[in-house]
C-alpha cells in the first residue's frame, strides 16, 4: 500500500476544500440553516409531533442526509471529473499507484469532506432546535457510511460524466427529489397505505430512517434493515468502481 500516494491526493483535495471554503462548507451551511429557519420555526411552531418529537427536532436527520447526499456526490464527482477534464489525470495514471489507492485518496477526501459538514450543520441545528442523540456512535457511524457511500457514487459519476451538465443531472434529478420524497420533512407513516409501499422502493429511506433513529430511538424501517440497505449499496458501488478501473472506462478522456 503506497501511503505517500493516498496521502498526497488526499491532502490535495482537502487543500482545495478551503480554498474554496464559501462554496465547499458555508453555503451548504447557510442553505440548510434557511431550512431550519422556515420549517423548524417557522412552520414547526404550528405542527404536532411525530412519534413524540417536536417537527422542528424531527427534520434534522433529513436535512443533515440531504446536504450529506449532495456534497459527497458533488466532491467527489468534481474531484475526479477535474483531472480528468484538465489531463492531469495522466500524471496520477502514470504513477506507480493502484486503483485502490487512488480510490482511497479521493473518495477518502470527499467523505472527509462531508462528515466534517454534517458536523457542522448538526453544530448549527442547536442554535436553531434543542435535540438529543440517543445513540451517538451509531449516529456517528451511520454519517461516515453514507458519507464514503456516495462518495463512492460521486465518483462513479466523475468517470461516466463527459461534460459538466452531467455532472449536476444525477444529484438535481433524482437524489434531491429522492430525499426530499425519503422522509426528510415527515414520516411515511403519515402517508396512505399504497404510498408507503411504494416509498419503500426509495433507497433514502432507508438512510434517514437509520439516521433518524441513532437520534430519537424512532424510525420509519428497521434499523437493521437501513444497515443492511446501506451497506449492499456501498458494495454496488464497489463493484462499479472496480469494473471502471479495469475496464478503463472514460478514466483517460
Amino acid at each position: 500500500m503506497n501511503r505517500h500516494a493516498i496521502r498526497a491526493i488526499y491532502t490535495f483535495e482537502m487543500a482545495r476544500t478551503f480554498r474554496t471554503l464559501m462554496q465547499s462548507i458555508l453555503s451548504p451551511v447557510i442553505s440548510t440553516s434557511l431550512y431550519f429557519v422556515v420549517f423548524g420555526s417557522a412552520i414547526g411552531s404550528r405542527m404536532t409531533e411525530i412519534d413524540g418529537v417536536t417537527y422542528a427536532a424531527f427534520i434534522i436527520p433529513g436535512l443533515t442526509m440531504l446536504s450529506l447526499l449532495n456534497e459527497s456526490i458533488s466532491n467527489a464527482s468534481f474531484g475526479i471529473y477535474m483531472p480528468r477534464f484538465a489531463g492531469t489525470i495522466y500524471e496520477v495514471l502514470s504513477a506507480p499507484i493502484s486503483a485502490t489507492e487512488i480510490l482511497a485518496g479521493y473518495v477518502g477526501a470527499a467523505a472527509s469532506k462531508s462528515v466534517m459538514l454534517g458536523t457542522i450543520i448538526l453544530v448549527t441545528a442547536r442554535l436553531f432546535v434543542p435535540y438529543e442523540i440517543a445513540h451517538p456512535l451509531w449516529m456517528a457511524a451511520f454519517l461516515v457510511l453514507t458519507a464514503v457511500t456516495f462518495s463512492l457514487f460521486g465518483f462513479i459519476i466523475g468517470i461516466w460524466a463527459d461534460g459538466f451538465e452531467k455532472l449536476q443531472i444525477v444529484p438535481m434529478l433524482i437524489v434531491t427529489p429522492l430525499t426530499f420524497l425519503g422522509g426528510s420533512f415527515y414520516s411515511i407513516k403519515m402517508l396512505p397505505p399504497i404510498w408507503q409501499k411504494i416509498t419503500l422502493f426509495n433507497p433514502v429511506v432507508y438512510l434517514i430512517s437509520g439516521f433518524r433513529w441513532s437520534f430519537y430511538g424512532v424510525s420509519d424501517v428497521s434499523v437493521e434493515v437501513s444497515i443492511v440497505m446501506t451497506s449492499v449499496f456501498l458494495l454496488l458501488c464497489l463493484g462499479i468502481v472496480r469494473w471502471m478501473f479495469y475496464t478503463g472506462y472514460r478514466l483517460k478522456t
